[in-house]
């Protein structure tokens, strides 16, 4: 054998090492490249797909879960809380490895939880809790909380008084701790009373039929606070038909293209923000973690920023957080 031939053969040996080490390291670290592992299979299923925030939450998700190779499937249950039980079980059928779930009733979804729980697979829970956390990895919100108490504030500085017609949706921790939240800030000063409140589903075309029908009682009042931005789109519209929101504040919560646009506008008051992009993507990374085996934390939450007039120019309007 020729030196040549000898250092050929000595280089191609320290690559197939040098590879060898590398394989088995990505293995330990939990870091292999997409194609060198059996794509998993995960589920994910929102309360409704007629609202954006939940299409970029998704497509952050499934981002994430396409960086690592594997495959998302996602069902829309439409605020049918029975429908999402059957869809997940369905999941579960199909071989789902674990589930991303943004409930359609926080309770009632307790038989679908149950079936995961017997089959194994971990639960990622998204921008609602679920009442049983006890099948949950991880719970990643928005600080709803003081979502709702950046809304009060604000109208606070505004209006010395204010009668206030609340659009809610009881089911959804979210929005019912958004409501807390402004309930707690306005609690104690008797200037600010809450003369209406009625469940708006969170979506638009139904918080302008509870909206319609509220301003046919002719209760006089001066803010609207929706607890998600169509729900608080769907009480102006309302108003705009009856000719009825002039001098009247309307807060949102979501920080959605479609309100900025509407506060550039000036038809609207204010939104406290929310990133359903950082939602999807913290939800995705907390998944895998929570797959390498590292420690993740049972509850997250995302701070939230109100959005007006005044502080527009630092947020893309056309675009999400």
């Amino acid at each position: 054998m020729n030196k040549k031939t000898i250092a050929v053969s000595c280089i191609g040996s320290l690559l197939i090492i040098a590879a060898t080490c590398c394989a088995a390291e990505a293995v330990q670290n939990g870091t292999e490249q997409q194609g060198e592992h059996e794509p998993r299979l995960f589920g994910s299923t929102y309360m409704t797909r007629n609202n954006p925030f939940f299409d970029v939450l998704h497509e952050a998700l499934e981002e994430v879960v396409d960086e690592n190779g594997d495959i998302l499937i996602t069902r829309d249950p439409l605020q049918d809380q029975d429908k999402q039980n059957e869809q997940i079980l369905a999941m579960l059928d199909e071989g789902i490895e674990l589930l991303f779930i943004n409930p359609v009733d926080w309770e009632m979804v307790q038989p679908a939880l149950d079936a995961c729980k017997e089959a194994g697979v971990p639960i990622i829970n998204i921008d609602t809790r679920l009442k049983d956390q006890s099948a949950v990895i991880s719970c990643i919100e928005t600080d709803n909380y003081q979502a709702g108490q950046e809304c009060a504030k604000d109208m606070m500085k505004r209006l010395d008084s204010a009668r206030i017609v609340v659009l809610d949706n009881p089911i959804q921790t979210s929005i019912s701790d958004r409501v807390k939240g402004f309930e707690d800030t306005i609690a104690g000063n008797d200037n600010y009373k809450i003369v209406y409140r009625h469940a708006a589903a969170g979506e638009l075309e139904v918080a302008a039929e509870v909206m319609a029908d509220f301003l046919k009682q002719d209760i006089e009042f001066d803010v609207l606070l929706g607890g998600n931005d169509p729900s608080a789109l769907g009480g102006l519209a309302s108003l705009q038909q009856y000719r009825k929101d002039e001098n009247v504040l309307v807060y949102g919560i979501d920080g959605s293209p479609d309100f900025k646009a509407m506060l550039d506008e000036g038809y609207v008051t204010g939104t406290s923000s929310q990133s359903p992009k950082e939602l999807g993507r913290t939800a995705g990374e907390t998944a895998y973690a929570y797959l390498r085996g590292e420690e993740v934390p049972e509850y997250l939450t995302l701070p939230s920023k109100l959005i007006t007039k005044e502080n527009l120019h630092e947020y893309e309007i056309n675009g999400w957080q």
